[in-house]
C-alpha cells in the first residue's frame, strides 16, 4: 500500500513538472459596431459592421520547454465574423496564422507555416491604426502595402532574431510547392528599434506570380488576396513589391508618428486604376503607390484616448497619375481592461480619373469623395 501511495505521488510529481514546462494560452477577441457611410457605390448606407478596430479572432498559443534554452512554439488563429458567425481569410480555419518552430535563448526563433510577412511584423505597428480604434477604416487607399493585412502568407519559413539592446531583425521565404519554383513564391525582410519612447521600423517583400492561375497551393493563395473582380489591376499583377519605413517617439501622453510605405504591382494583365483613357487618365501597365503619413496619438486619461492621421498618396500607372488624400480620426474609452468602446469618422478625396474607397467600405464613391463614421465595442479574453 505504501509503496503504491509512493508510485502515485512521483507519477503526480512528474505530471506537474512536465506540465510547468508547458504551457497553451487560449485568447480572443470580438469587435462589432455600425458603419455609416455617404456614399457606397453610389448611395448612403447604414451597416451592422465587424472587425472594425481590430480582427474578430480567437487562437491557441503555447510552448514546450526542451532544456537547454530551447523551447517548441507554436500559434494557430482563427478568423471569424461575428455579424454572423463565418470563417473569414477564404473560409480557413486557423486563416490568420499557423505555425509551429523552435526558439532559442540564444540564436532565435525559426518558424514554418503560415505567417505575417516583415512589413506587418515591423512596419504596420507604426501605423496610426496600428495600436488605436482606427486600424482597418485608417488604411491606405486599397490596402496598396498589406498594412491590414488584404494577403497572408503561406508555406514559409522564418528566421527571427534575439532583441539585442533593442534591435531585431527577420527574414522570411514561402514556397511556391508548385512544379515551376519561381511560380507564387514570397519573400521578406525587416527589422525594427526601440528604445524608451522611440520605435523605428523597415521592412520590405517581393511577391513573384502572387494567386497565379487561381492558385490554391502557393505562397499567396488566390482567394485570399486582392479582389480579381474589384481590383484586376492589382490581383494579376505578375510581381508584386512592397516597403516602407516610419517610426514613433512619445513626448508624455502623446505619440507623434511619421511612415512612408509603397508599393509596385508589376505588369498586370488587366484592369486600370484610373478611369477615362485619356490625359492623365490614360493608365495601363505596372501600377505604382506611395504613401505619406503623419499621425498623432494622446492619451487624455489612462481610459480616454484619441487619434488622428493624415495621409497622402500618389499613384502612377503608365501615363495615369492621381493622388488620394485621407484623414482618419478616432477616439477610444475603455471600460475596463479588455473592453472598449470607439468612434471613428474618416475622410478620403482624390484627384480626377480616381473614386475614392476608404479601406473596408464595401464599394467606392461613384464621386472623387467619400465619408464614413464608426461606433462600436471590442472586447478581449
Amino acid at each position: 500500500m505504501k509503496k503504491s501511495l509512493f508510485a502515485l505521488a512521483a507519477a503526480s510529481g512528474f505530471a506537474c513538472a512536465a506540465q510547468a514546462q508547458s504551457s497553451v494560452t487560449l485568447y480572443g477577441l470580438i469587435d462589432a459596431g455600425f458603419t455609416y457611410t455617404n456614399n457606397n457605390g453610389g448611395h448612403s448606407s447604414w451597416q451592422a459592421t465587424e472587425s472594425n478596430e481590430q480582427g474578430s479572432r480567437w487562437g491557441l498559443k503555447g510552448s514546450e520547454d526542451l532544456g537547454g534554452g530551447l523551447k517548441a512554439v507554436f500559434q494557430l488563429e482563427n478568423g471569424f465574423n461575428v455579424e454572423t458567425g463565418g470563417l473569414k481569410q477564404g473560409g480557413r480555419m486557423f486563416g490568420r496564422q499557423a505555425w509551429v518552430g523552435l526558439s532559442s535563448n540564444q540564436y532565435g526563433t525559426l518558424t514554418l507555416g503560415r505567417q505575417y510577412n516583415s512589413l506587418q511584423v515591423f512596419v504596420a505597428p507604426l501605423q496610426v491604426g496600428g495600436s488605436t480604434t482606427l486600424t482597418a477604416y485608417s488604411t491606405h487607399p486599397l490596402d496598396n502595402d498589406n498594412i491590414n493585412n488584404t494577403y497572408r502568407t503561406d508555406n514559409a519559413v522564418k528566421y527571427s532574431t534575439l532583441n539585442y539592446a533593442g534591435f531585431q531583425a527577420e527574414a522570411m521565404y514561402a514556397f511556391s510547392n508548385s512544379s515551376s519554383f519561381a511560380v507564387n513564391r514570397a519573400y521578406s525582410f525587416g527589422a525594427s528599434y526601440s528604445n524608451g519612447p522611440l520605435n523605428l521600423g523597415a521592412a520590405y517583400v517581393r511577391l513573384t506570380n502572387p494567386a497565379f492561375r487561381n492558385d490554391t497551393v502557393g505562397a499567396i493563395p488566390s482567394d485570399n488576396y486582392y479582389s480579381a473582380t474589384t481590383m484586376p489591376f492589382l490581383a494579376t499583377a505578375e510581381t508584386v513589391q512592397q516597403w516602407g519605413a516610419g517610426g514613433t517617439y512619445a513626448i508624455g501622453p502623446a505619440t507623434i508618428g511619421l511612415l512612408y510605405t509603397g508599393a509596385l504591382f508589376g505588369n498586370p494583365t488587366r484592369g486600370s486604376l484610373f478611369s477615362g483613357a485619356t490625359g492623365n487618365g490614360g493608365g495601363t501597365g505596372s501600377v505604382h503607390f506611395e504613401n505619406g503619413e503623419l499621425s498623432l496619438r494622446y492619451m487624455f486619461t489612462p481610459a480616454l484616448f484619441a487619434a488622428i492621421g493624415e495621409t497622402y498618396t500618389h499613384a502612377t500607372q503608365g501615363a495615369g497619375t492621381g493622388n488620394y488624400w485621407q484623414t482618419s480620426a478616432g477616439v477610444q474609452y475603455f471600460l475596463s481592461k479588455r473592453t472598449d468602446i470607439y468612434l471613428n469618422g474618416m475622410y478620403q478625396t482624390t484627384s480626377k480619373h480616381l473614386n475614392a474607397w476608404i479601406e473596408a467600405i464595401g464599394a467606392p464613391s461613384t464621386t472623387s469623395t467619400q465619408v464614413a463614421a464608426v461606433v462600436g465595442i471590442r472586447h478581449k479574453f
